[in-house]
């Protein structure tokens, strides 16, 4: 009887280590979603936005001034401006993917770590 009542206490104790990791999942869950809500309201990112949104008001103005002059050299001209206009956006959106990506990575891992220690000292006792 005594190997059963010491059997019993180590099993609360594991199921309190398993909740309390579900709880600081769902936090690191919610702490990421409210990071990626951040990051879409930032300025940064409202920014490439709101260039993505220059660059095809551009491409659609310019198509209509192709259909009305019908000219090559406009055509060759407007091509260059809009590739041009195209690297340029996609140079910013690779930074800032990589910018977020690194950031998030890093949140990542510092609550990964947390979640290590915590694990660790409750373990100890």
């Amino acid at each position: 009887m005594e190997e059963n009542n010491k059997n019993e206490p180590v099993k609360p104790e594991e199921e309190g280590l398993l909740d309390k990791a579900k709880k600081l999942i769902d936090k690191a869950d919610d702490f990421i979603d409210e990071n990626v809500d951040k990051v879409v309201k930032s300025k940064a990112f409202e920014s490439v936005a709101e260039t993505f949104d220059k660059a095809g008001d551009f491409v659609e103005d310019k198509i209509e001034e192709l259909k009305k002059a019908n000219l090559k050299e406009k055509i060759e001209t407007f091509a260059d401006k809009a590739e041009d206009k195209a690297e340029e956006t996609l140079a910013r959106a690779k930074v800032l993917g990589k910018d977020l990506a690194n950031k998030t990575a890093d949140k990542l891992e510092d609550i990964a770590e947390n979640i290590r220690n915590k694990t660790k000292e409750e373990e100890k006792p």
